[in-house]
């Protein structure tokens, strides 16, 4: 089938390259123009506008949005508006806020699937896990896309009606929190106790069979063997955007407890308040570069 895609950075350019392996044609437009004229060497057809990308996507429109989530997604939206009815299928694969997608969703001339997107960069080889909300004939029209950017049938489905995907992405996102804290504070009691231990080989170990086995502890592995067990000049700050906060919030709004996710969003703050240099947070920072090829900040 034929996608249009807005937006080449990072993730939009893994949609891109991913979809034309599965044999689709992409249409390819971002502001950057050397990001156009890369995935037109890539073998995806170049627009130079919103404009030129839906005359050359015809009749019956797939568009997947890759933007910044809050106001560049109602930019691109606006911009896209005079060119869609309800036959087309727009796709927001950003960290957008629930209530944002309900509202577009009931908005947007198209048909408008929200579209949590985790796996980041490591997305480009494995695929990315995909969980998508809005009208159920949009997404089994996309499913051959979705097959392609996820990492199979497996990796993609539709959770239920306008918001839904983003609000599943939320919450996935406060898990995610909470894992990295729970990671960093076991791998700082170890680091301050009583042995001299060589925690790569301490997550090597853990991650061959132990209960507690999973791809954010590979990446507390590559952060020892990069770093060193003491993380080097590794800074105690960690950076973020507004999933973790989001999710806070709708458990408030809920009244669902969540002190774990609740903790590790603080113990976010307080190394952006000050710095104590807490081994936790030294490796959380470290994390956000393996899974999401984030600025490590250093001392």
């Amino acid at each position: 089938m034929q996608l249009g895609v807005i937006g080449l950075g990072r993730m939009g350019r893994i949609v891109v390259d991913r979809t034309l392996d599965a044999g689709h044609d992409i249409v390819a437009y971002d502001v950057a123009g050397e990001a156009v004229e890369s995935a037109a060497e890539a073998g995806a057809e170049p627009a130079d506008s919103v404009a030129d990308l839906a005359e050359k996507l015809g009749e019956e429109k797939r568009i997947w949005l890759m933007v910044p989530a809050g106001d560049p997604v109602d930019a691109a939206l606006e911009d896209l508006e005079p060119y869609l009815d309800d036959d087309d299928v727009v796709v927001d694969g950003g960290n957008s806020y629930f209530e944002d997608s309900v509202r577009r969703g009931e908005t947007t001339s198209a048909a408008y699937l929200d579209c949590g997107t985790s796996g980041g960069p490591a997305g480009a080889e494995l695929g990315f896990s995909l969980m998508v909300g809005g009208p159920e004939w949009a997404y089994e029209e996309l499913t051959p896309v979705f097959d392609a950017v996820a990492t199979g049938p497996d990796g993609h489905d539709r959770m239920g009606e306008s918001g839904s995907g983003h609000y599943v992405k939320m919450v996935h996102n406060g898990v995610e929190y909470a894992l990295m804290q729970t990671y960093g504070e076991g791998f700082e009691l170890l680091h301050e106790g009583r042995y001299d231990l060589d925690l790569e080989a301490v997550a090597r170990t853990w991650n061959n069979g132990a209960v507690i086995r999973s791809w954010l502890l590979e990446l507390c592995e590559e952060a020892f063997r990069e770093e060193g067990t003491d993380l080097g000049d590794v800074a105690d700050h960690i950076a973020g955007g507004s999933t973790g906060t989001w999710t806070v919030q709708e458990a408030l709004e809920q009244e669902v407890p969540v002190p774990l996710i609740y903790e590790a969003l603080s113990e976010r703050f307080g190394s952006r308040a000050r710095a104590e240099g807490r081994f936790s947070r030294r490796l959380a920072n470290r994390l956000r570069y393996g899974f999401g090829r984030h600025e490590v900040k250093r001392e």
